[in-house]
């Protein structure tokens, strides 16, 4: 098994940790580190609905709080293998802020049912200071 299969695998596997009660949308994220780790992570919502946090920002502040460095991650939800609504399944805008943040440049961000994009596709001229 490669790095994207394994990091889908991790992904998927997250995603059924959900904490999701009021959307029943589980998501996980894992992130390939630069030491080879991979770090996952799930959405965990609150009923205050600004104070949930999305699976990819878990698993990218996991690996940063870890002291890692992260290259790549996979984001799946969990019925990301049988939905037709592809396009449904990104990254929120927020999300792909922070990886703009926290991963290099190039970074492949694979989306499962959807496919692979740089960090780039996803979010052309993003904000920095």
């Amino acid at each position: 098994m490669n790095n994207v299969e394994q990091l889908l695998v991790s992904a998927r596997h997250a995603a059924k940790a959900a904490h999701c009660p009021y959307s029943n949308f589980h998501v996980g994220a894992a992130v390939l580190c630069d030491d080879g780790s991979m770090i996952s992570g799930c959405n965990v919502e609150n009923a205050s609905y600004g104070l949930s946090i999305c699976a990819e920002r878990v698993a990218l502040f996991s690996a940063i709080a870890q002291g890692k460095r992260p290259l790549a991650l996979a984001v799946s939800c969990a019925d990301a293998q049988t939905s037709r609504e592809r396009g449904t399944k990104m990254p929120c805008g927020a999300c792909r802020q922070v990886m703009q943040e926290l991963l290099p440049n190039n970074a492949k961000i694979h989306i499962d049912g959807v496919g692979t994009r740089t960090l780039n596709q996803l979010l052309p001229e993003g904000f920095q200071l």
